[in-house]
């Protein structure tokens, strides 16, 4: 009985270290990356970097900005978001109010799940090959698309299980007050897990900013500010790659700096999904 007593709190001990020795490393891992990032890109980030577009010159160390890439990456990521939630939130309920944990319901769930894990620039190939298909040209309309499928299952997914957890007294109710199973969905389903749908679209936006790979074949690049859905358009990812690739000290400087304005970005995106969150979490039932 002592040995096993022993082992017990042997075995406890020693995952309690490694679960100490994970999160320092995780801690010290994303530390390191923020570092690198504040020191290399802090210096280089002025104001004229948000504000104004590549001048000519510009990755040769002259003058002008991002600007171009800012607005691209929100018109990307804005767009495929709105586009990913017409279809996912449909099939979010679909899959609690009518698939539920069935078989064709858990075949859904596994093949979101493959979709999520697959390489986004794998999306990016099936994207152009779509386009060279039906003669469409590299732009924002065929970024946004794109970036829409990357999104969608990361999205679905995310809602499913925000969904699943809504306690199900509360669904029998209204049931039982005479509701059909849509009247149930959309009046308090919805309303019920607003925080943790809303968290889920913002999930998919901030994964859906960084993204370069689906985007390079797709959105194409221009240091211009499209003013069309035809146009292509630049990303910061696709900046960052650009600038740092280039052999002057300047430029790479600034592609730091562009990393840092990415990373703020996502960093407001995920701060903004908590707060919206805990906001809207007053006004659901527990």
């Amino acid at each position: 009985m002592k040995k096993h007593w022993r082992r017990r709190h042997i075995v406890e001990a020693f995952f309690k270290g490694l679960m100490l020795v994970s999160f320092i490393v995780v801690a010290g891992a994303l530390g390191l990356i923020l570092w690198t990032i504040l020191v290399k890109g802090l210096p280089a980030l002025t104001w004229d970097m948000v504000t104004q577009a590549p001048q000519g010159g510009f990755y040769l160390g002259k003058g002008g900005g991002v600007l171009n890439a800012i607005l691209g990456s929100l018109y990307l990521a804005g767009g495929g978001t709105l586009l990913a939630l017409i279809f996912s939130l449909p099939i979010a309920l679909y899959l609690k109010t009518y698939l539920g944990d069935s078989n064709w319901g858990q075949y859904v769930r596994l093949s979101l799940d493959v979709l999520w894990g697959i390489p986004t620039i794998v999306y990016g190939v099936f994207g152009f090959t779509i386009m060279l298909a039906i003669g469409l040209r590299a732009s924002l309309l065929a970024g946004i698309v794109v970036l829409s499928l990357v999104e969608l299952p990361i999205m679905v997914r995310a809602m499913d299980e925000v969904i699943r957890r809504m306690p199900v007294d509360l669904e029998q109710a209204a049931l039982a007050l005479g509701s059909t199973k849509l009247e149930v969905a959309m009046r308090i389903v919805t309303r019920q897990m607003l925080p943790g749908i809303i968290t889920a679209i913002l999930l998919a936006l901030g994964r859906g900013i960084g993204d370069a790979a689906s985007v390079m074949f797709t959105a194409g690049y221009t240091d211009r500010i499209p003013t069309s859905l035809m146009q292509p358009t630049a990303s910061l990812p696709l900046a960052v790659f650009f600038q740092l690739g280039t052999p002057y000290p300047k430029v790479q400087q600034r592609g730091y700096a562009s990393a840092l304005i990415l990373t703020i970005i996502v960093l407001i995106i995920s701060i903004g999904s908590r707060w919206i969150s805990a906001r809207l979490n007053k006004y659901t039932v527990k």
